[in-house]
């Protein structure tokens, strides 16, 4: 009888996952781990992410040179607003629609001087603020005067005015003679107005909801009295 090998059971190995094994599956791990990491070192912007909006105390003016000696003041008048005509003659600051901008003309109104640029992020974060306020005061005898310095051109101001429907006065100090009387040093700047005329604050930096509200309730005229009733007869 021819002799048979002998039988013999051999285990075949396996990893933990299929042919992988605990070694191969934690060095795999520790790579992905790494890659992970270095996508995300390198995609967080530097700085803080966050944005800048009406309601961010951190929102602040966007600085175009130092604060002057000899600035306007409370109290003051300020300046007309007007620029040097072709001519060389004063000539009245116009809205977008060709209407002049007369300070002398708001006399017993509130007047809000708002000077911005759309190109300025600090002002572009308030737009909300001034739409909203001049909307909700104007039937209180509030005037918003927005006035656009150093843009390029007049057309980018009515674009910004039309995009997001500002329904307050808006004009385009082109030459800067407005800016440069108004000695300004940052974007935005307000001046806030009483009905008398003279300046009753200056806020060189975006305004909030609620500090506008403030602001705006400070200057309002004093509400007009209706004709008062005769005497009763005994």
């Amino acid at each position: 009888m021819t002799d048979r090998p002998e039988f013999t059971h051999r285990r075949v190995r396996r990893g933990l996952i299929g042919p992988f094994g605990g070694r191969q599956l934690l060095s795999g791990a520790l790579v992905i781990l790494v890659v992970g990491v270095l996508l995300v070192i390198v995609t967080t912007p530097l700085g803080s992410p966050r944005a800048i909006g009406p309601n961010d105390p951190q929102a602040t003016p966007y600085a175009l040179g130092s604060a002057p000696a000899n600035g306007l003041r409370v109290g003051d008048i300020p300046p007309e607003l007007t620029f040097t005509g072709p001519n060389g003659q004063p000539t009245a600051l116009t809205d977008l629609s060709g209407r002049p901008v007369r300070l002398a003309d708001l006399r017993g109104k509130a007047v809000w001087i708002n000077f911005w640029a759309s190109w300025c992020p600090p002002c572009q974060s308030e737009t909300p603020v001034l739409r909203d306020m001049a909307d909700r005061y104007r039937d209180r005898g509030l005037v918003v005067v927005g006035i656009s310095v150093q843009e390029s051109s007049p057309s980018n101001v009515a674009a910004y005015v039309a995009k997001y429907q500002l329904g307050y006065t808006v004009a385009a100090d082109s030459t800067g003679d407005v800016f440069r009387s108004y000695r300004l040093y940052a974007l935005p700047t307000q001046f806030f107005l009483g009905p008398e005329g003279a300046i009753r604050a200056i806020v060189p930096a975006p305004m909030t909801m609620a500090r506008a509200i403030a602001q705006v309730e400070a200057i309002l005229p004093a509400p007009s009295r209706g004709p008062s009733s005769p005497p009763v007869a005994p």
